[in-house]
């Protein structure tokens, strides 16, 4: 079986507006920095994106530059160009490649702790390794600081969550307090307000002396055109839920 190939893509990122130019060397050197990396640690450069003027604070997924190149690594083949092996070719090929992004060094990438861990635990989850050619093992190593960080981010999360749950469930008692209901399906008086008046005068309507049943009430909805959603009669108990609405 052939050796697995390292299919990797570079990320550049430039902070100010006034170091992005051809006069400017930011872009140049990350890209010889990363090429160089690459080169001497045999990966496959697919591609290099560049988010030009875009703060070293922002989340990852707000960057276009970065959304290209992640949409480019989570293809199949991660941009390479050779094509899947056809169906029934029975020649030994590589498993599909891990893929890895190369970066000059961590703040290039983000200058925010917190975008740092987030933006790698995102890539993470996709199966996609960081690698800043400065300090390779930086967001492999989890460091007590990272620890610490990924802790905290982690309650917060959770206090936002369960503060989300308190209002929602101070939302709905206040609105029962009010109208008497809040959750579950709307009251089939409130859906079909005509039929359920009519039902209730049917049922008061005595016939010989007793009442009319719910069938019948259903038969004469049916008749003066009040159908359920599927175009049908309502059944006895739909109907004894407008009577006793």
């Amino acid at each position: 079986m052939p050796k697995e190939l390292k299919k990797a893509f570079g990320y550049m990122r430039t902070s100010s507006a006034t170091n992005v130019g051809e006069d400017k060397d930011s872009d140049k050197r990350q890209r010889a920095a990363i090429e160089a990396f690459a080169k001497r640690n045999g990966y496959e450069l697919v591609d290099v994106f560049y988010d030009a003027a875009v703060s070293g604070a922002d989340p990852i997924d707000t960057r276009p530059g970065f959304l290209r190149l992640l949409a480019a690594a989570k293809t199949p083949h991660g941009g390479a160009t050779t094509p899947p092996p056809a169906a029934g070719d029975d020649t030994p090929h590589a498993p599909p490649s891990k893929k890895y992004i190369l970066v000059e060094s961590p703040d290039r990438f983000a200058r925010d702790l917190i975008v740092q861990l987030t933006g790698h635990d995102l890539l993470k989850a996709h199966g996609i390794e960081l690698i800043p050619t400065t300090a390779p093992d930086f967001f492999i190593a989890d460091t007590p600081t990272a620890v610490m960080v990924r802790q905290i981010m982690g309650s917060i999360a959770e206090f936002q969550r369960a503060n989300l749950v308190a209002q929602l469930a101070g939302a709905r008692a206040r609105k029962k307090e009010l109208t008497g209901r809040c959750e579950g399906r709307k009251p089939i008086s409130a859906t079909y307000p005509e039929a359920a008046s009519l039902a209730k005068r049917l049922r008061r309507k005595k016939p010989k002396g007793g009442v009319m049943s719910l069938r019948a009430i259903s038969a004469e909805l049916a008749a003066q055109g009040h159908l359920n959603e599927r175009g049908a009669p309502f059944n006895p108990r739909a109907v004894l839920e407008m009577v006793n609405s």
